[in-house]
């Protein structure tokens, strides 16, 4: 039997891919035993225990950005979380880690070197982060989701997909999922979302221009999120959505795609082949710019900038591209080769080649009768 331990987590980018990495270990070998660190604050502390996974807590201890107070019980909270992974890798009999970012994964990167286990780096995000900078270091193996990600010695294995969305078959599902949303399966579709929580550039533009989508024969199916406050028309043609439960259906009648750009949404996207315009989130140190990139160098996807992005914007640059066919066409066909459905399949060779080479059992002695 061998002994996972899968650490990272804080947000859906990190918590999901860890997730699709230990059903595919469950699935492939039900005697191993799968572990999951992670703390009690992040998105991981619901989500792990309802997979059916144990959850081993490691306090949140960030890295410090200033010098202040926090920056001086830094060396100490560290030092006593690095303690509490290594108890647990010994008392546990771990053989491997695995590490997906945020703030477990660096504990659990320097309590695995110190036990002397093996452990790999999965880094989601085009631009990484500090714990899988700092992990990709000393690790036996790094992957990543995108080309072009700076971490030494990394090679390219995609993104662990969740197995709904892996396995889709985009065209068997068309019917199913166009009489969940109430569309015609006959007729092409535009899904446009943002996130669990929405985007209010990306409803507010739809909001203004869903008719000119409409006129172009196009059907619009608009997930806005929760906290969205936009009123739902009621038009034909026209489905809103708050939240949707199955992407997969949503994904399956999709023929082009209007969405923000986070590591996750790319890689599916780009996984089952569907072009794009894509929206970086405008926040942050533009990572989601950079995730997009893959996809818009192959042909696949077109990037529209945050700040441009309005009901004019939809009506002169997202309009014309949903008439134009031929284009339409040729962005499917480079989306195919632009992504991957192997990204599990690839963590666990990677954790394969991390684990030490079994004993061969010995032979019989020469001289035995």
């Amino acid at each position: 039997m061998t002994t996972y331990l899968l650490a990272g987590g804080g947000t859906a980018g990190h918590v999901n891919p860890l997730l699709a990495v230990a059903d595919g270990l469950s699935e492939r070998a039900p005697g191993d035993e799968v572990l999951v660190l992670g703390t009690a604050e992040g998105l991981e502390s619901r989500l792990v225990p309802a997979r059916g996974y144990e959850l081993l807590i490691v306090d949140k201890v960030p890295f410090p950005r200033r010098p202040n107070g926090a920056a001086l019980r830094f060396p100490l909270r560290f030092l006593r979380a690095v303690k509490r992974v290594r108890a647990y890798i010994r008392d546990r009999g771990v053989d491997v880690v695995l590490g997906v970012g945020g703030y477990a994964s660096t504990p659990a990167y320097v309590a695995a070197k110190r036990e002397k286990v093996p452990f790999v780096v999965h880094e989601a995000n085009a631009r990484p982060g500090l714990a899988n900078i700092l992990g990709a270091r000393s690790a036996h193996g790094v992957g990543v989701a995108f080309p072009g990600t700076p971490l030494k010695r990394s090679e390219v294995v995609g993104m662990p997909l969740r197995p709904e969305i892996a396995g889709l078959d985009r065209a068997a599902k068309r019917v199913e999922a166009a009489e969940e949303f109430g569309l015609d399966a006959a007729k092409p579709v535009l899904l446009v979302f943002g996130g669990s929580l929405g985007a209010l550039r990306i409803n507010d533009a739809m909001a203004a221009a869903w008719r000119d989508v409409l006129d172009a024969g196009w059907q619009v199916l608009h997930v806005t999120g929760d906290r969205s406050e936009h009123a739902d028309p009621g038009a034909p043609g026209y489905a809103m959505r708050r939240y949707v439960d199955r992407m997969d259906l949503a994904f399956a009648l999709s023929d082009v795609v209007l969405a923000r750009a986070g590591a996750s949404t790319v890689s599916e996207i780009s996984a089952l082949g569907i072009p794009a315009i894509y929206v970086p989130y405008a926040v942050g140190n533009g990572e989601q710019r950079l995730n997009a990139s893959s996809a818009v160098d192959a042909g696949a996807a077109i990037i529209v900038d945050d700040a441009e992005l309005t009901g004019e914007a939809i009506r002169d640059r997202v309009v014309p591209l949903l008439r134009d066919a031929d284009r339409i066409t040729a962005m499917a066909r480079a989306a195919e080769d632009s992504g991957t459905r192997e990204g599990v399949a690839n963590v666990i060779r990677m954790l394969d080649a991390a684990l030490p080479t079994p004993r061969e059992m010995p032979g019989p002695r020469r001289d035995a009768p």
